[in-house]
């Protein structure tokens, strides 16, 4: 491997380069769409779409490896990545625009999660093991970054803009320039910075014979023990979630005559996409200490409890709306700090679950049922809603909670797994 430049100089960039399409794509288009009078129905229904990429991920990932190396892949769908944001950024102005930026959106959710194999793949290739273990808190850190930049600091931009142009269209459509233009930078900075590993190379093993042994795997995988309670838990532990993401940045945006808070984009930025993505960081890490010290089994139920209670808070702001941006702000920080907590048991059962052979393998498909089951409720909630108003779509969202209790309580995990010895 090229010992020019150290690894600090691209691990860092890397993630936040993997996180910021991501954000872009899945949350701040469906806040884009909102100011630009989209109904929630709708933008719940398509921008819900834009995760399959994420679910079928996992059975594209073999050509990733038989065809050029990660370093090609990678810096390839940076730039199509870079191009993409910038051509959303052009058909804000035209008559069809939610159609031909739902295309262009979707090139770019299809490049996001093919640049997340690259990525992943790159980071074990161009890293020795123990830099592995190094970078891996330094890498979720970038990724969160990016999250703010992405949903913080684009809709500040995108907020000022509007002030000073008194257009939201060109508004928008500068911010996507602009976010465009950092992951055309970012692809001409790791074109040069990112190391040759020796490893890096397209597979030798036939295509015949690798998508035989990955059929094997995939069929390893429902054979697992225990397969219908892990399945259901992947699938639906997050079918609040799955809703409440799709539904919150509209209730925030959405004009007070509709329900909404009226909060203005640069507002939203701050509240949601800045002290919201601190929370979520913060109770990450809590989460992580908290599972390290105790284990997976008694933590569980605090972390049901974590993930599902502060939902509460759009219960409260919906039936006592309120413009006071600091109480707002705290609200969400709260319900995204016991988001953050409560998914670090989601994460580690899903670790726990693809132990043995081919895990990493059987990790990506359980990645994929996650990302099916943010996509499926995702897809109807903004049809709820809109049957229901805002009160009643976050009340319903306390109820869908008591299935999150019920699939966490019929999964089989060993008492200690987590617990560092």
């Amino acid at each position: 491997m090229s010992k020019r430049h150290n690894s600090w100089a691209w691990v860092p960039t890397l993630y936040f380069a993997e996180g910021l399409p991501y954000v872009l794509v899945v949350t701040v288009s469906a806040i884009m769409f909102k100011q630009l009078g989209i109904s929630n129905a709708d933008i719940a229904l398509y921008t819900s779409w834009l995760y399959l990429p994420w679910v079928i991920k996992p059975f594209w990932s073999p050509f990733v490896d038989l065809i050029k190396t990660k370093r090609w892949w990678l810096l390839l769908t940076q730039l199509i990545l870079g191009a993409g944001l910038a051509g959303v950024a052009l058909t804000l102005n035209t008559t069809d625009f939610f159609k031909w930026s739902l295309a262009i959106l979707w090139l770019l959710a299809f490049s996001s999660a093919t640049h997340d194999i690259a990525i992943d793949g790159f980071y074990m290739l161009g890293l020795s093991e123990g830099e592995q273990s190094l970078f891996v808190g330094i890498r979720n850190t970038a990724y969160r970054i990016a999250m703010i930049a992405g949903q913080g600091g684009l809709l500040i931009l995108v907020g000022l803009l509007e002030k000073s142009l008194g257009s939201t269209v060109k508004a928008w459509s500068l911010g996507f320039m602009v976010a465009g233009g950092v992951m055309i930078l970012l692809w001409l900075y790791h074109s040069y910075i990112l190391p040759y590993p020796t490893s890096d190379r397209a597979s030798a093993v036939s295509g015949r014979n690798m998508f035989r042994e990955f059929g094997r795997t995939v069929v390893s995988y429902f054979k697992k023990p225990n397969i219908i309670p892990a399945l259901l838990f992947i699938l639906l532990f997050r079918f609040p979630e799955a809703q409440i993401v799709k539904i919150a940045p509209l209730f925030l945006v959405d004009d007070t005559a509709a329900g909404g808070l009226g909060l203005t984009t640069s507002e939203v930025g701050f509240s949601m996409g800045t002290l919201g993505v601190i929370g979520l960081l913060l109770g990450g890490i809590l989460g992580g200490i908290t599972l390290s010290k105790f284990g997976l089994r008694k933590c569980i139920w605090y972390m049901v409890t974590a993930i599902s209670i502060p939902d509460l808070v759009y219960v409260y702001l919906s039936w006592f709306p309120t413009n006071n941006l600091a109480l707002v702000s705290s609200c969400i920080f709260i319900e995204q700090m016991g988001y953050g907590f409560g998914f670090t048991a989601y994460t580690l059962f899903l670790i726990y679950f693809a132990r043995g052979e081919h895990k990493t393998s059987h990790y990506a498909i359980s990645t994929g049922i996650m990302a099916l089951g943010m996509m499926l409720p995702g897809m109807i909630s903004g049809w709820l809603q809109e049957i229901m108003g805002y009160r009643l779509f976050f009340i319903w969202i306390m109820f869908c909670c008591l299935i999150t209790c019920a699939v966490s309580a019929i999964i089989k995990y060993e008492p200690d797994f987590g617990k560092k010895q």
